[in-house]
């Protein structure tokens, strides 16, 4: 995870609400800002992400915040709770850092916080993180997502230059979800309806006809899904492993901080199991 110079990688940034926006009935957008963000590195991938920090109710926290110290005193069921989101938008100039999320009514935490927020909120967050940006010496692009992954996309379409041959899929529930992206690429909206999640997205990146060259390709979003095309594309179409970011960002059944707990695991098996088989093919 990327830091400014002289911060620790677990030293939290402390940044203000400045505005929010309802993007789609289930996409909530929140701008943060303030000197806090001063010199943050957010402008080199283009799925950098940040943790929020969510505090504890009821939990009492030293001031000046610090994590460490927190992690040391207090029982872990006060540690505040962390979410990770996609930066959509960094604009250094006016030190302002964008933030978009799903909404699913009161489910989740990071998803009602967001639908209710107000200008002026202190908010905490670790990171930038990060590792994918369009590399513009491959002859194209394949970006793949359900919502979760569409900020990474929508920026990643918009970082592109003008006249670059992509391919973007992305899941979202229904018409209403789509999203104006400033990009001269033609995303295709697949509406999922009442399909499983990411169904229609390993439909439509199995129909396509991959032109010659080579690809780099961003695949994120619900694990099983992701577990399928990392199968289609490292394994039946021999994509290098080092063009490919491809990765679960969540999974069905399972909250942020159970996912992340079994997310090696569960990646380490995939990978070792694919990489058989296409060892063997």
């Amino acid at each position: 995870m990327a830091e400014r110079p002289g911060r620790s990688p677990r030293t939290p940034h402390t940044a203000e609400v400045v505005r929010t926006e309802r993007l789609t009935p289930h996409m909530q957008r929140v701008v943060l800002g303030g000197e806090g963000l001063a010199g943050l590195p957010a402008d080199t991938c283009t799925d950098h992400y940040v943790k929020l920090l969510f505090p504890v109710a009821g939990a009492d926290y030293p001031e000046p915040f610090d994590l460490q110290r927190i992690r040391e005193e207090l029982p872990r069921e006060q540690w505040p709770v962390t979410r990770t989101y996609t930066v959509r938008q960094w604009d250094a100039e006016h030190r302002e850092m964008t933030l978009d999320f799903v909404i699913h009514g009161d489910e989740g935490l990071a998803g009602p916080w967001a639908a209710g927020v107000r200008p002026g909120e202190v908010v905490r967050f670790l990171g930038p993180g990060g590792a994918y940006a369009p590399d513009p010496a491959a002859d194209w692009h394949l970006l793949v997502g359900d919502e979760s992954a569409l900020p990474a996309i929508a920026r990643s379409l918009e970082a592109l230059p003008h006249g670059s041959r992509a391919y973007a899929f992305v899941e979202i529930s229904g018409p209403e979800e789509e999203q104006k992206i400033d990009s001269d690429v033609e995303v295709r909206w697949l509406h999922r309806g009442a399909r499983p999640v990411g169904e229609a997205l390993v439909e439509a990146v199995r129909a396509l006809d991959f032109p010659g060259g080579r690809v780099q390709a961003f695949v994120h979003g619900e694990a099983h899904f992701v577990k399928e095309l990392r199968r289609l594309l490292r394994v039946e179409r021999g994509i290098p492993r080092e063009d490919l970011s491809i990765s679960g960002y969540w999974r069905l059944g399972h909250n942020e901080d159970g996912w992340q707990a079994s997310k090696p695991e569960w990646n380490a098996r995939i990978e070792a199991e694919q990489e058989a088989a296409r060892a063997s093919a």
